[in-house]
């Protein structure tokens, strides 16, 4: 990251030496709806047959969500997040290997599924994600 350049931090991230998805959030100035503060993000997936990005917008609630997220994976269940029909969003399901797929349909329709190798810490690895960003949220907040 260069000097004056906005920071921007992954929320998420599913990846093996081949393919990944991530969330990355940008660490700026909030868009604010009512009460609710809405940080851009994008949806990221990289692999040899498709590279694309989808953005998104996160809220505090939403990582609230993603934290919960966590908890079903880590007990083997699977997860969508965020939730509801107002933007992209991301499936999760804890296999072997974890498949992970991007649904953009409130806008393109397309749906991509990429199987992911994930390592024996990947939970850990996303809730110390997940607690960087509530931190830089925290800190854009004040």
């Amino acid at each position: 990251m260069t000097v004056g350049e906005t920071p921007t931090l992954e929320l998420l991230r599913f990846g093996d030496p081949v393919q990944s998805v991530s969330v990355e959030v940008i660490c700026a100035d909030p868009l604010l709806v009512g009460d609710e503060r809405y940080y851009a993000a994008e949806i990221v997936v990289e692999s040899g047959f498709v590279a694309g990005r989808v953005g998104i917008q996160v809220s505090v609630e939403d990582l609230d969500e993603w934290e919960r997220c966590l908890d079903a994976l880590e007990a083997e269940e699977g997860a969508e997040w965020p939730a509801g029909d107002r933007t992209a969003w991301v499936e999760v399901i804890p296999d072997d290997p974890v498949e992970v797929t991007v649904q953009d349909s409130p806008s393109t329709r397309v749906a991509v599924r990429v199987p992911v190798e994930v390592g024996p810490q990947w939970v850990e690895e996303n809730r110390a994600r997940l607690s960087a960003v509530r931190e830089a949220m925290a800190r854009l907040a004040s």
